[in-house]
């Protein structure tokens, strides 16, 4: 079976809708945007992505493992976007379904302080 050369595939700094279920603890529930961390080839060969979720919850203004992105869109335009830093995860996106989120990419500087505040606390280097 040959591939579309156009089908869509998630990248490094994509934000996509996922589904998060099921889920136990304090883990996130139902669907949300996801931060994507994982480069593209690693995605398409293994059909996981590995990333941060993301939500507009207001507790996550005083969670110093959240990392305020700017306004979320849609029907939260008004609410300020946060991403778990203190979540990483994989998901097989294919099985789960997977869809582009309208935000698309996270702007470089943002996803800088992702990268920074996940590195505190899983110490990569």
């Amino acid at each position: 079976m040959v591939k579309a050369s156009n089908a869509w595939l998630p990248d490094r700094q994509d934000i996509i809708w996922i589904d998060c279920n099921p889920q136990v603890g304090q883990e996130m529930r139902d669907i949300h945007p996801f931060l994507v961390l994982s480069p593209r080839i690693f995605n398409d060969k293994t059909s996981l992505v590995i990333g941060l979720p993301m939500t507009t919850a207001d507790y996550n203004a005083d969670n110093p493992f959240a990392v305020a992105v700017g306004k979320a869109s849609g029907r939260k335009a008004d609410k300020t976007s946060y991403v778990l830093c203190h979540q990483p995860k994989s998901f097989d996106w294919r099985l789960r379904g997977a869809k582009s989120h309208p935000l698309g990419k996270l702007d470089d500087a943002f996803f800088g302080q992702v990268c920074e505040r996940l590195n505190q606390i899983i110490q990569l280097a």
